[in-house]
């Protein structure tokens, strides 16, 4: 046979257009006009048998360039760092990659000890008392938090930084359409928010300050001024994205007054993948608990005073008023989310401090080596993983000639920032070595220098 699948016979269409009282498929959807029916064959190649098909998807595959065989420095919110081998083991297991929603607890016992165990471990990272059982991703996590500071505050106003992810960016300007809000972006000075262009454009109509921390370039956020700037306005929320791998050792947002924290836990035990799919996370305060997207897992104990799990909260607007709730995202990332429990479990509450240490190290050691070789390290602050360099030449092209040579190159600022042409956005994590940072470094002054 030369197909594995045959999902419908002629002999098996027939007879369903026969049970529904039609002769063909035409007759089918003849209530559509004719005008703007497609009328020729899609153009598509014919279909290929199982084994022919097998061998161009493989080849295919092999063009692909990873991390496997590649070292990588490119970073911009999906990072290549340690997963200890016991998050495969765990999210193999068939009752958690088929597991969905433990709507009943009798026989959900581990998935939901598993969200909870996610719950507390962001609760601890943030600083805040309450964090949801995860999200799509850290973009929809931001964009869920912007409309939750409006709907909360009763304001249209949203600020936010443009050293926050352009991609985030991005998804509040969607989000933003429906509930009509305005979206004000404030520009960065040496690398962080322009606190004086922020104080100017805060005023009584603000929902929501959002910051990054550290920023998409890397730049650590003075949060605490910041707090200080917002705190003259009435209602007007502190909502952070923040990496929590860097919370590890930074001091948490929920420490400096932050009203909401949100993020991407893709870098506990979540490999690059193509992008996604990423765990998004949501912690916030008591007070907006019962506002939150998402749902809550909570501990509790049965009638004979045994530890359980239940989900304990989700806002019932999320399913039966829809046009009037905060959010209309009722599921959660729970494999992903797993992933990140396992991972941070695994890697121990010292382990991560230790890990995160090491992220700023070696970053520090590739900024040292660049600086000694010649090349431009433009902002001069405090910086986690992330460094921004000056080139002399187009990323893009730099990065081809790279990636030549088995090296993964940093991200191409210009896409973005008009301003910080010809720089690239470097990203140092734990698991790159002395040896393939200095390489790295001698490499990309080859190519500078020809």
């Amino acid at each position: 046979m030369e197909f594995r699948y045959l999902p419908m016979t002629d002999a098996d269409k027939q007879n369903m257009l026969e049970q529904i009282g039609i002769q063909s498929t035409d007759e089918l959807f003849s209530n559509i006009p004719g005008k703007i029916r497609l009328k020729e064959d899609l153009k598509l190649k014919k279909p290929a048998n199982e084994f022919q098909l097998k061998k161009e998807l493989a080849s295919m595959a092999a063009r692909n360039k990873h991390t496997i065989d590649n070292t990588s420095f490119l970073g911009a919110g999906v990072y290549d760092h340690f997963i200890p081998s016991v998050v495969d083991h765990v999210i193999s297991r068939s009752e958690f990659y088929t597991a969905y929603t433990p709507y009943q607890p009798e026989i959900s016992q581990g998935e939901l000890q598993a969200i909870f165990e996610f719950q507390t471990m962001i609760s601890e990272l943030t600083g805040m008392p309450v964090a949801n059982s995860s999200m799509y991703d850290g973009g929809t996590a931001l964009a869920e938090a912007m409309n939750l500071s409006a709907a909360s505050t009763r304001k249209k106003k949203i600020i936010v930084s443009k050293a926050v992810h352009p991609e985030s960016r991005a998804v509040m300007e969607t989000y933003a359409v429906g509930p009509d809000l305005e979206i004000v972006e404030i520009d960065h000075h040496n690398g962080v928010t322009d606190l004086e262009q922020l104080a100017k454009e805060l005023d009584e109509n603000t929902a929501s300050v959002i910051i990054q921390y550290p920023n998409f370039f890397g730049q650590i956020e003075p949060l605490a001024k910041i707090k200080e700037l917002i705190q003259e306005q009435k209602k007007t929320m502190l909502v952070v994205s923040s990496n929590p791998l860097a919370l590890g050792y930074l001091t948490p947002p929920g420490e400096f007054g932050a009203d909401i924290v949100v993020g991407d836990t893709q870098v506990f035990g979540i490999p690059a993948q193509f992008g996604g799919p990423h765990c998004g996370y949501f912690a916030t305060t008591d007070k907006l608990m019962r506002k939150v997207p998402g749902r809550l897992v909570g501990q509790t104990t049965d009638e004979n005073g045994l530890r359980g799990y239940v989900l304990t909260l989700q806002a019932r607007e999320q399913h039966i008023r829809r046009d009037k709730a905060t959010s209309n995202i009722c599921s959660n990332q729970a494999l992903n989310a797993l992933a990140s429990s396992v991972a941070m479990s695994s890697i121990g509450k010292h382990g991560l401090r230790k890990m995160a240490e090491l992220n700023m190290q070696k970053a520090r050691y590739a900024k040292q080596k660049l600086e000694a070789s010649g090349f431009e390290v433009v902002f001069n602050g405090v910086f986690f993983n992330e460094i921004v360099v000056k080139l002399s030449n187009s990323v893009s092209t730099i990065n081809k000639k790279l990636l030549d040579r088995g090296i993964i190159g940093g991200y191409d600022l210009g896409k973005n920032y008009p301003d910080l042409d010809q720089h690239m956005l470097i990203a140092v994590t734990e698991i790159r070595t002395k040896e393939e940072i200095e390489a790295f470094v001698i490499e990309l002054g080859e190519i500078i220098n020809g």
